[in-house]
């Protein structure tokens, strides 16, 4: 056979097996097509599960968080459409399906949205408030759950907060997924600390605080009255309790203090237990309270110290119920704050009988903690009731645990304010009562602040009010102990105003017949601090204004922090320089 024909039938005998070669390659190809068409059109019927899921599930909180509907009626629904979402989103295909570029990114980001939903309300919402099953108290139950679901969650956490960052999200899935990081990004840290908090590995000690608003201080008012509170595998128990006569007043505790805040509040912010509260940094307070319990009742190790007053209290009634007290009297949500801080100093003269008022304070905080310790109250109610007067500074928390300070760094409830300006640019205004009356039960305040971006500069400018609307015989006829000390019915305030970090002290001005500048040229908490001080008899009105100077920067919209105010107007904020 000639060459020839050996090499035209060597390539005959080949042809066929590029052929099959060829149909090999195009039957697999079809079928990863096929494939891939299948796994779309799952993962497109799955989404249309986690899309109604999800839709629901915002829908029912959102009727939650507006009051309209019972929890107890509405957590099934949510649960179900919470629970179904989640497994739609969880499936393997889908997962696969995440590594695709760019549709990946929204496959991701919407399961881990429903997956987030699912964890919060199965796994902590339904066992702690709305599983028929559960045992113990709520906070034994909460303390089960966020032990389960601590790391879960702080993960999940993570992640939407990683593919949220993503610039291949649609606009659809960009809202939903910015809507449950926002709730993941303050829920998880608490999540993951609470166990912690409640107790789960060992007794743990916090010193409560009663802050009294009728003799007002940056922070709240008077610290006359403390609680020792025990939490054990989330049993909460009440310990020892102290108020004002069981210190070494005049003799000052020994905490690291700054000397201008010293030389702005004098030693009595040391010295006085009273007034521990007149600087506003509650780290600053909650170590001096400690060191006060520790020093003068107890050598307690105390793990936080949680501040309350009766504005917060007067929520919390709202979820509990009304309380009866030792003495036969019944504490609700209407009454709470006029008879805490005022009825109660015309039933007895607190100079010839502290002891009868201070043991009604400690009876009333006795009778709401063995309410809350049983668990008896609404849970929504109570949410609300937190959430709200942690936002207005009365309630108030603080840990040296370096994982519960990095848990509320930057909220209201953590009572430190901003060190910078680029979230938001934040003015105190902080009227502090310097004669000991009980007078801010009647004074009416108001704040103001305004920023004007102009020829490269910021000017800041702050304005506090405060009028008393009593005649002078109403004023007189006043309990002694309500009017000043020293007095009689004349008082002082010390007004306190902050300006925003890296800014300058421009001007400072008054209204009024004896309001003068106390200091001008200290710089308190990285700012620079104007203090005011102003006496007022019954009817009068004043007013001091600070005006603060800063370069061209990154300002956030700007924002007033002042006192938890019996009679406080909300702020009026003008920002000319964000909108």
């Amino acid at each position: 056979m000639s060459a020839a024909r050996q090499d035209a039938q060597g390539i005959d005998e080949q042809q066929p097996g590029r052929q099959r070669r060829r149909r090999r390659i195009w039957t697999v190809v079809i079928l990863v097509i096929i494939a891939f068409l299948v796994a779309v059109c799952w993962v497109g019927l799955r989404a249309i599960t986690v899309k109604d899921g999800l839709v629901e599930s915002q829908d029912l909180i959102t009727e939650i968080q507006g009051g309209d509907v019972d929890v107890d009626e509405v957590l099934p629904r949510l649960s179900e459409s919470a629970a179904s979402a989640g497994a739609a989103a969880s499936d393997p295909v889908w997962r696969v399906m995440e590594w695709i570029p760019v549709v990946g990114d929204n496959l991701k980001g919407v399961r881990l949205a429903a997956q987030s939903l699912d964890a919060l309300v199965n796994g902590v919402a339904v066992p702690v408030m709305g599983d028929e099953d559960s045992t113990g108290s709520i906070t034994e139950r909460l303390l089960d759950a966020t032990d389960d679901q601590a790391q879960h969650i702080i993960g999940l956490a993570d992640g939407l907060e990683s593919v949220s960052q993503s610039p291949f999200l649609v606009s659809v899935v960009r809202e939903g997924v910015d809507q449950v990081d926002e709730v993941m990004s303050t829920a998880a840290p608490m999540i993951g600390v609470l166990p912690e908090l409640l107790g789960g590995d060992g007794e743990r000690n916090y010193l409560l605080v009663f802050q009294n608003n009728a003799e007002t201080l940056a922070l709240g008012g008077s610290a006359a009255a403390q609680t020792l509170v025990k939490v054990d595998e989330g049993s909460i128990s009440i310990g020892a309790q102290g108020d004002s006569g069981n210190y070494q007043n005049g003799v000052a505790v020994d905490v690291d203090v700054p000397p201008n805040a010293i030389e702005l509040y004098t030693s009595y912010l040391v010295d006085h237990i009273n007034t521990s509260m007149s600087r506003p940094d509650f780290p600053t307070a909650a170590k001096i309270m400690r060191a006060w319990w520790q020093r003068d009742i107890a050598d307690d190790e105390i793990a936080g110290v949680i501040s309350i007053d009766p504005l917060a209290l007067s929520r919390i009634l709202k979820a509990t119920g009304p309380i009866e007290l030792a003495s036969g009297e019944v504490l609700s949500e209407e009454n709470a704050v006029s008879l805490l801080l005022s009825e109660v100093y015309g039933r007895w003269d607190s100079y010839k009988e502290p002891e009868r008022v201070d043991g009604f304070f400690a009876d009333t905080a006795a009778a709401v903690f063995d309410k809350i310790a049983t668990g008896d109250f609404d849970p929504k109610d109570m949410l609300w009731a937190i959430t709200e007067s942690a936002s207005q500074g009365s309630v108030l928390v603080w840990s040296d645990d370096e994982q519960v300070a990095d848990a509320i760094e930057g909220a209201r409830i953590s009572g430190v304010l901003p060190t910078v300006n680029s979230d938001t640019t934040t003015v105190g205004i902080y009227f502090n009562n310097s004669n000991g009356s009980k007078i801010d039960y009647f004074t009416e305040t108001a704040t103001t602040a305004t920023a004007i971006c102009e020829a490269g500069n910021t000017t800041f400018t702050a304005t506090g009010s405060l009028t008393l609307p009593l005649t002078q015989r109403q004023a007189e006829a006043l309990p002694r102990y309500v009017q000043s000390m020293t007095f009689g019915a004349r008082f002082r305030d010390w007004i306190f105003i902050y300006g925003p970090p890296g800014t300058t002290l421009s001007d400072a001005t008054f209204n009024g017949d004896e309001v003068s500048v106390m200091h001008r040229d200290i710089d308190d908490l990285g700012r620079p601090v104007v203090a005011f001080e102003a006496w007022f008899d019954p009817g009068d009105s004043i007013d001091v204004t600070a005006t603060f100077v800063g370069s061209d920067g990154d300002y956030g919209p700007l924002a007033v922090q002042t006192n938890p105010m019996v009679r406080g107007e909300k702020p009026v904020v003008t920002d000319d320089c964000t909108g």
